[in-house]
Parts: C-alpha cells; structure tokens; sequence
C-alpha cells in the first residue's frame, strides 16, 4: 500500500531544518487516544529535520487508503517551541474513509508523505491582544496549539478558551486545558457540551452557542480578537453571533477545511459573451466540459457533476491538486503547491483559469 518501515533510528543531526520545498516523508512516532473517537499522531522526519512552524497552521498529507491515495489537511495541535516532531489530532468520522484508515491503520513506525506547514490561521503578534479562542468538536486543534504555543513562551497572555461539543465526553483536550489553566493565569476556560449524556453530575451549563451565553461567558468580547474554528454551521453562528455583540470584523478570524465550493455567479457560459469558452476533458471519468475563461476548474467541476477532492477552495490547502496532461491555465495560489510539482505539470483546479483547452488526470 506504499507503507515504508524505517529500520534506521532517528538522526540526531540538530542543524538541518525541514525544506516544505523538498521533504516529506514523515514517520510516526506515537498514537495516542485523546477521547474515545479522537486520537492525536505525533510525527517526525526520519532524518531528525527540526520543523518551523506558526501555532495554527496545518500539514497536508498523503494517505494510501487506495490506489490512488487521498489527500487531507489536519491542523497542528502541537507546540511550534516543540520542533523535533509535531502532532495532528484526528477525530474518526463515520463513512470518513481517511478518519477511519488512520484509527485503524497508522501506527509508530510507518511513514506518510505530508507538505507544510501551510495555512495563515495565525494570532496577532501584539502582546495586548485579548484573546477569544472558540471552537467546536475537533476544530480545538489549532487553537490548542496557540494556546500551547502561549503557555511555552511563559508571556502575559488574556485569553478566553471557549469549547463546544455534544457530550462531556467528547471534549478535546479538556483535561490537558485544565492542566495548562493553573499554570497559566490568563487562561479562562468555558467548555459547552450540548448534553451531559455520559456525565450527569456536569457542574456547568449546556447547549448550543447562542448570543446569550456568550455574553455571559465573555462580558468583554467587544474588545478581543475572536479565533474560530469548527463545523460550518458551528462557524456560522459564530460569526454572526460576535457580529451581533459588537466584534468588528477585522477582529473575527476562521479557520476550516469543511469549505464548500460555491457555485459562481453566471457560471451558464452562454451568459457571458466576452469570455473565452474552453473545453475541459477530465480523462478517467470521462467527461467534457465547456469552462468559461474566467472561472475556475473546480467550480466548473462541481457544476458539472465531476468528481475532484477539495477543501479549502482558494489555493491553500492542495486537495484538489491533479496532473494537467495538457493545455495550460492562469493560476493564483497561496501556498497549497510547490514549484517542482508545478515544473512536474500539476496544477491546483481550485484557483485555475483555463487559458486553452485542457485534459486533466482526474
């Protein structure tokens, strides 16, 4: 299935940084259970690289659940002042096919490939900046990793930590939180568990989000940054729930991989008569597609009924990376490829124009 099993231990060369532009092969070395459907995979590289990375960010793997692989993102839950591996924490999703290879598969010693780090879901560097760091299920990961990252750099930190979930139970890193809070005294924590099924003696309230508790649980939320990470209706809430208390815009940021792609306005090529119509064949599905010059593949993918992998839409992430076998595209990204890999004639559909008729490997 494309799994390596290094018999060599790890380097102990301390001097040679991670390259995201040339390495990527990564061993694991620990799975650990966090709750009874979430564990965290700590990784490193087998020649001892140390890693540099922002608290936020996430890597982008290569899983061989099949014969093609899949591609996902997984935030950093780790520490960046920790750079000899890092750990990304996984919650098993029923019907995931990559949620589930990795709970039943990855164990210490295999290896995978991932590319990273990657993402700009990053707190602000002025030391002043109050803190809401909310999120919901396992979108805790990347705040957990700002919040380890603060805890590590022992500096004067105002944060609230506010954690949703459906039970007691399946609250991320609730017991690692309360550990960092008595060492911490700018650390408040507010967990929310919608029921107290599996712990009815919960000593707190429940429910969903709504503009009453968060009033409640953060009085001051007018003044800080909010940090928000989760499901797509949880962040939907969210979002229009700090509106609503007074957070300005600039001061509300997301970070999430569920992003759909939204079908663009006047998608219909018929509509728009100065654009330039290209037909774009999509080889081992094959299908053909008329895509009109100023929109992107994958919208027009998804329009069409065509099947290509995709989370974050914008170039990011990589999910949706795929061979272009001929032709070429406009392509505006943010990081979710490398330039060898554009040398080898990949291309990202997600943020790619065509600019001639196109055969993709998908």
């Amino acid at each position: 299935m494309g799994i390596e099993f290094p018999s060599m231990q790890l380097s102990q060369n301390v001097d040679q940084p991670w390259d995201p532009e040339v390495d990527e092969t990564l061993v694991c070395l620990d799975v650990h259970q966090e709750t009874h459907d979430v564990k965290s995979f700590t990784f490193a590289s087998p020649d001892g690289r140390r890693f540099s990375f922002e608290a936020g960010q996430y890597f982008l793997f290569d899983f061989p659940t099949g014969s093609n692989g899949e591609a996902r993102c997984y935030s950093i839950s780790s520490s960046p002042h920790r750079n000899r591996s890092f750990t990304v924490t996984v919650k098993r999703v029923p019907g995931g096919k990559v949620s589930n290879w990795l709970h039943d598969n990855m164990a210490p010693g295999m290896t995978v490939k991932g590319q990273g780090p990657l993402g700009h879901f990053i707190r602000p560097r002025d030391e002043k900046t109050k803190l809401l760091l909310l999120s919901g299920g396992s979108g805790i990961t990347p705040v957990m990793a700002i919040t380890r990252d603060l805890a590590d750099r022992y500096e004067p930190a105002d944060i609230v930590f506010l954690h949703a979930a459906r039970t007691p139970t399946d609250l991320i890193f609730r017991h690692d939180l309360s550990g960092l809070s008595t060492r911490m005294k700018g650390l408040r924590l507010q967990f929310l568990p919608e029921t107290v099924t599996g712990e009815q003696a919960w000593p707190g309230l429940t429910g969903r989000i709504s503009p009453e508790f968060v009033k409640l649980a953060v009085p001051d939320i007018a003044g800080r940054v909010v940090m928000c990470c989760g499901p797509a209706p949880f962040m939907a809430a969210a979002r229009s729930i700090t509106a609503a208390l007074g957070v300005p815009p600039g001061n509300y940021i997301e970070e999430s991989f569920d992003a759909a792609v939204i079908d663009e306005p006047g998608l219909d090529v018929e509509a728009q008569p100065s654009c330039k119509v290209y037909k774009v064949e999509f080889s081992k599905q094959k299908k053909t597609l008329e895509v009109s010059s100023n929109h992107t593949v994958l919208s027009a993918a998804k329009k069409g009924s065509v099947r290509l992998p995709s989370s974050c839409s914008n170039g990011v992430c990589g999910t949706c990376k795929s061979k272009l076998v001929s032709g070429s595209v406009e392509m505006i990204h943010n990081g979710g490829i490398r330039q060898r890999e554009i040398d080898a004639g990949m291309f990202l559909p997600c943020c790619s124009k065509p600019l001639s008729d196109l055969v993709v490997d998908r």
